[in-house]
């Protein structure tokens, strides 16, 4: 053994409590710590020809480096759809690394066991019947695309076709309808060699992100019988909006299409009594697409893919090779997913649903959404911006007052918000109008967080305008 490792390993101990040190000061600082720093570009470090050890590398590196890391884990930051990690998400995922469990196949490790306990706590937690096989997986574009993928070896074999067998060769376009796609989906059919293209938009209830269920019912009948996926929507990216599944359901009585429902962090409404009958009918759909670092608030990478299928499933990610066993009735986890080699990310899932409950789930998903709602009332108020959209769940999508509307004032005035180290949001587009969002889902985050949010937005307002004067 290299003289280096040995030396480690007999100082492990010490090696990790220097970790610990480093982590907690990180974390108690969370509240405080600048949430978005501007990235600048790195000087590519030199390969050691001898490196330092386990214990001054790991000190080098924090001493460089994390002055410049931001507080993406805290209370503040609104961009994207960014969970934290809770407490016992965080001491599983220190286990996950310890223990270092690959989830490939069974046979050697209780891991695939828990794996399989965590997504039975899930369809409790979501209501979903055991019907619902699951797999876990990176991301939610990640879980879209393994629902699609599915999708398409169900259409095909319509037409007595296996397109994992025998690629899409001969085969017609397969359409994926959608009211307002999320950008993973077109991702997914790029990958999948549906094709981009192939991602339509069907129209939208008046004033809505929802999908008209009358204009989806006049596309499919334009398909004449032929197959479709319908994307289904459980809270979009801008305005939170939820597709009336129930209708989407009855249409498959007469109409050929998989239905897939992208739930990222929508599907969380089925926890909270008074928001669950947004996804009522969802236990109806072929696949569901759900996000774990983001409402769970597990640590980065986690989502789900469940489905009614897991059949078609396993014809398409079905792994051949000696070492890993027949398929079998119940498959391996490396036979459902594009993953061999697969991190035991279930284990923060399982010990996060263990530790706060369907109970403790629900109180973060409530919270959010009152934040949410909260910081919408404030900016209502204001003179110096203008919501896009109602509050529906736990996004506020709002936009500046005045002329300076444009995109690209838009990024400076979210940059100059950047710079502040109180918040940090994105930019978007909605109904044609440059905005920006806030989307609340950490467990962390309070009521006052969103009056600092606030007054960091009229902070970034009252400096646009001095800029502008002078």
């Amino acid at each position: 053994m290299h003289p280096l490792l040995a030396t480690d390993l007999a100082q492990l101990p010490a090696l990790l409590a220097t970790a610990r040190e480093l982590s907690l000061d990180y974390l108690a600082a969370l509240p405080d710590r600048s949430v978005a720093l501007a990235t600048t570009e790195l000087v590519p470090p030199v390969l050691p020809e001898e490196g330092a050890g386990g214990e001054a590398a790991l000190r080098q590196f924090w001493a460089e480096y994390a002055p410049q890391l931001g507080a993406s884990a805290g209370p503040r930051f609104l961009g994207f759809v960014t969970g934290g990690s809770t407490p016992a998400a965080l001491a599983a995922d220190w286990l996950v690394s310890a223990i270092d469990q690959n989830l490939s196949s069974d046979g050697y490790s209780v891991a695939p066991a828990i794996e399989r306990a965590a997504l039975h706590l899930l369809r409790q937690l979501f209501g979903l019947p055991d019907a619902f096989a699951g797999v876990f997986v990176t991301g939610a574009t990640q879980s879209n695309l393994v629902g699609l993928a599915v999708a398409r070896q169900w259409a095909a074999a319509r037409a007595g076709h296996d397109v994992a067998q025998q690629g899409l060769f001969g085969l017609p376009p397969l359409p994926l309808l959608s009211g307002a796609a999320h950008s993973s989906i077109y991702k997914a059919a790029a990958i999948l060699g549906l094709g981009r293209a192939q991602v339509r938009a069907v129209g939208q209830l008046p004033g809505r992100e929802a999908i008209d269920p009358q204009a989806l019912e006049a596309a499919l009948r334009e398909l004449n019988g032929q197959p479709a996926v319908v994307v289904a929507n459980a809270g979009t990216v801008n305005s939170t909006d939820f597709d009336d599944l129930g209708a989407l359901v009855a249409l498959q009585q007469r109409y050929p299409f998989w239905l897939h429902v992208d739930a990222a962090f929508g599907g969380f409404a089925a926890v909270v009594p008074e928001l669950a009958d947004r996804v009522a009918g969802w236990e109806q759909a072929d696949s569901i697409t759900i996000d774990a670092h983001k409402w769970l608030n597990v640590p980065y990478d986690a989502a789900m893919l469940f489905t009614r299928h897991q059949p078609l499933q396993a014809e398409v990610f079905k792994n051949s090779a000696a070492y890993l066993g027949p398929l079998g009735d119940r498959p391996d986890f490396v036979h459902l997913g594009p993953e061999n080699s697969r991190r035991f990310r279930a284990l923060p899932v399982y010990l996060s649903l263990l530790a706060y409950g369907r109970a403790g789930i629900a109180d973060i998903v409530a919270r959010n959404c009152a934040q949410a709602a909260a910081l919408g009332a404030l900016l209502d108020a204001s003179s110096a911006f203008r919501l896009l959209a109602p509050v529906r769940l736990n996004v506020v999508c709002f936009t500046l007052t005045g002329a300076n509307t444009s995109g690209r004032h838009i990024r400076e005035f979210l940059e100059r918000v950047r710079d502040s180290g109180e918040t940090f949001l994105t930019p978007t587009v909605y109904a044609g109008m440059p905005g920006m969002r806030a989307a609340f889902s950490n467990w962390r985050t309070g009521l006052p967080d969103v009056a600092r949010v606030m007054a960091a937005l009229h902070a970034a307002v009252r400096e646009s305008a001095e800029q502008v004067g002078t």
